[in-house]
Parts: C-alpha cells; structure tokens; sequence
C-alpha cells in the first residue's frame, strides 16, 4: 500500500514553482537577460523546505558561475563546435566534483552547455549576465519558497504513522498465519516489509522538513507538542519494525507447541493486529490476560533444544518458539508504551481545544 500525499505536500510545491517560474521568467524580460538560464535555476531551488532552499542555493550558485566560466572560455576558445559541448560538460561535472559542489553539478551542467549557443563576441557581457539570471532565479525561488503556502506536514506525519503501524500489524498477523499452517517464507511477505521500512524512512525525512521549517516561520507551543508526541511514535515504530523483522526471518518449521499454547500465540497475534489498528492503541483485559500466558510459557517451558537430540540443521540454543515468544513479548511492551504516549497526547489535545 502506498503512502498517499496530501495536497500540501505535492500540489503546494508545484504551484510554487509555477509561481518562481513566472516572476523569475518576467523580471529578466523587462531586464532583457534571456529568462532560460534563470528559470531552469528558480525550478531546481524550489526545495520542500526554506532552509533546504537555502543551503543548496549556497551551492548552485559557485557551480553556475563555474559552468558559465567554462562556456564563455571555451567558446572564445573553439568556437561553437560538439567538441566545445563536449568539453564545458566535462570539466564543469569535474570542477563540482572536485569542489564538492554536488547538488550544484546538474544546473551548472545544462546552463553551461546552455550558454554556448547565446555566447557570440561580448563574452564578458555573456558571462555577467548568466551571473545575474542565475541570482534572479535562486533569489526569486527562495522568496516564493518562504512566503507562499509555508508547508506544514503535521496532519501528514500523523496519518502516514498512523497507517504504518496498521500495516505493521498486518505483516505479523500474516508471518502467523505461515508457521500455523507451514507455509514456506512468502517473498511478497518479505517484500511488503522491505516496502514498510521504506515507508518509515520517507515518514522520517518529512519529520526532517517540519523541524527544518521551524527555524525560518513561528511555531506555536501546541504544534511543537504534538510533533513529539508523533516522533516518539515514529521511533517506536521503528522498533516494531525491528522485531518485525526478526519474525520474518525466525525459520518456519513445526512448532514444538501444545495445542493451548499454539492457540495462546495466535490471539496474540490477533491482538497485536487490531491493537495497531485502531486509533487509541488500546488493549483489552483478555490480550494482557494472553500475553501473561505467553510470558508463562516463555520462562517455565522447556523449549531449549537438547544436546542429544540437535534440530535438523545443527544445535542451537534458542529455538523458533522461544523466539517467537520473546518478540511476541516484545511487541506487548512496545505496544504498552505506544498507548502511554497516545493517552497523554488524547489528554493533551483535551486540555487545548
């Protein structure tokens, strides 16, 4: 399942864009600078946050003025031939190479190329103009960026954490359903999760941007809250991916289980799946019930393998019940903690509105 993008988040940016590419496009007409070299710069600046706006702009602008160095030079040199193409593109992407310039290299790269063919006998002309249409446009796009549809991904974080821990819940109730009926590892099964942790990492770069855009626009108290009341969140999301994917790999074999305690686990698994889906992450009496008796199970069954008789693929201390009863155990005091954190922010919430 994919993570849908609320409009703020796709749609504010390309209207933004929209937006520097249009002042950007009108301030060099009137100033007759050709609108090209200052358009292509405005669209690249536009960042999802100011202060990402800001730092590559510190960037792009020593490469343009490299990649409009070596245009002019080498056009004044060769003339405008492939062999001049050919060559401003390769030493503009080793100059920012070698300086560090990365996020710069692709503007200085096709506004070098760019330039060729507007470079005729002014050359020092050409070049303070591509200086001056490269500043219009990081200038421009950085203005738009900080003054028009500030972003605020705060209903985004919620809900996309909100969705992931359903989906966490999802992947444990199906990795159960293959050691109840002895399927082997499903490799969609291991892709979802893969795709999950992906969706976590996407989730903690928006949290990246939030916290980005407080440095450059007011942020009241409450806000400030609540997003970390969702961070802890996400960082005990990570740990239930991190269990998650220990029961994904636990070997699907036999379980050396009776039948009560088979059943125990698989209200477990039950509980832990509508746990993570519900809103509140509230449990009920009968899953603290289940899980004591896998807490039971865990410490005073005999579930270590015998020197004697080894399992089919050698000797091992730590057999798959005993495994899946200690992420299972796991999984119940992440999950008791997630509950604490979604009480205090619900009370929160009550005491400010």
């Amino acid at each position: 399942m994919m993570i849908k993008k609320p409009f703020t988040f796709v749609g504010g940016r390309i209207i933004k864009t929209g937006i520097a590419v249009f002042v950007t496009a009108l301030i060099c007409h009137l100033l007759q600078w050709p609108a090209i070299f200052a358009v292509i710069t405005a669209i690249v600046t536009i960042e999802p946050t100011v202060a990402d706006s800001i730092k590559k702009a510190f960037v792009r602008f020593p490469a343009a003025v490299i990649g409009a160095a070596l245009a002019v030079s080498f056009t004044f040199l060769l003339g405008e031939t492939p062999f001049t193409y050919a060559l401003v593109a390769f030493t503009t992407i080793i100059a920012c190479h070698k300086l560090k310039l990365h996020e710069g290299t692709l503007v200085a790269t096709l506004t070098g190329v760019a330039m060729i063919s507007t470079v005729h006998d002014h050359y020092i002309a050409s070049l303070f103009i591509r200086l001056g249409t490269t500043t219009t446009g990081l200038l421009v796009s950085t203005l738009v960026n900080f003054f028009i549809l500030p972003p605020n991904y705060s209903k985004t974080i919620s809900s996309e954490i909100q969705q992931l821990f359903g989906e966490t819940g999802q992947l444990i109730q199906q990795r159960g359903q293959e050691w109840f009926h002895h399927h082997s590892g499903d490799k969609k099964l291991r892709q979802e999760f893969q795709d999950l942790l992906r969706k976590i990492e996407k989730v903690d770069t928006i949290c990246r941007y939030q916290k980005n855009e407080w440095k450059y626009h007011r942020v009241n108290r409450k806000d400030i809250r609540l997003f970390h009341y969702e961070y802890k969140k996400l960082i005990l999301l990570r740990q239930f991916a991190f269990h998650t994917g220990n029961l994904m790999y636990i070997p699907v074999t036999r379980l050396r289980l009776e039948t009560e305690q088979l059943a125990t686990i698989e209200y477990a698994i039950q509980s832990i799946k509508h746990t993570l889906a519900s809103p509140t992450f509230s449990c009920d009496q009968d899953f603290h019930s289940c899980i004591e008796k896998i807490n039971h199970i865990f410490t005073y069954s005999n579930l270590t393998n015998s020197l004697d008789e080894p399992s089919s693929d050698g000797y091992h201390h730590i057999t798959p019940e005993t495994s899946i009863l200690y992420e299972l155990l796991a999984l119940y005091d992440l999950i008791d903690e997630l509950c604490k954190i979604q009480s205090l922010e619900t009370k929160y919430i009550k005491q400010h509105n």
